[in-house]
């Protein structure tokens, strides 16, 4: 499935939108929803991620945010692996409370780790109460690439992913190799991070690989 990561402040293009897409991303510190229209969007009726960073509106702003969309029907919290241990397990707590699956997720903007490294973020992600793991790093050469899908050896729910033009094709393959959803760009390009292809571009390459496959 291709999750669509939306970060428009114009909620009713993001309304818009999500009539138009199986699944989405609402990235809730870009966006800057208030309560009032966090609850209108999470109440859509296709999965919906809710994540918002910290970096921009502190942690007591991200609880709230995230702590509202679970409330109003989000299907997966996004928690970054390094979020304080109260804070992640009060969360954890509220979604399990409300049927919303928990992504922890590890994020690296400059590059990938080793395989070892990759491995061990992936089963301390778990340890830490994921339902799915989530792991996104910087591609640098294809040895990136070949290290990253390795993590699709995990026996349990996984997204890995690369980020950046060298790590595009992790993105088309990860569904292949069995993750659950792949991240897409909506189709005005705006990225939420670095290599997101464009929804439109992105269906239309999954049709080709269906046909192909199923020829």
């Amino acid at each position: 499935m291709i999750c669509v990561a939306i970060s428009d402040k114009d909620y009713r293009k993001c309304l818009t939108l999500l009539q138009e897409v199986d699944m989405a991303e609402i990235r809730l510190d870009l966006t800057d929803f208030d309560n009032e229209i966090i609850g209108l969007v999470f109440t859509q009726d296709i999965p919906l991620i809710a994540t918002c960073r910290p970096e921009k509106v502190g942690l007591n702003v991200q609880q709230t945010r995230l702590k509202k969309a679970i409330e109003s029907g989000a299907k997966y919290v996004d928690i970054e692996i390094e979020a304080p241990e109260k804070q992640r397990k009060e969360l954890i707590e509220y979604a399990r409370k409300k049927d919303c699956k928990v992504i922890i997720s590890y994020h690296n903007y400059e590059e990938t780790p080793g395989m070892r490294e990759l491995f061990a973020i992936a089963d301390e992600c778990y340890k830490l109460g994921a339902d799915i793991a989530k792991i996104a790093t910087m591609v640098n050469s294809s040895s990136d690439n070949a290290r990253i899908m390795s993590l699709y050896s995990v026996e349990k729910p996984i997204v890995a992913l690369g980020m950046g033009a060298l790590g595009k094709v992790t993105r088309i393959a990860a569904p292949l190799f069995g993750a659950e959803f792949t991240f897409a760009a909506d189709d005005s390009g705006k990225e939420t991070a670095p290599g997101q292809i464009a929804y439109s571009s992105m269906k239309e390459l999954f049709e080709k690989i269906s046909n192909t496959m199923n020829g």
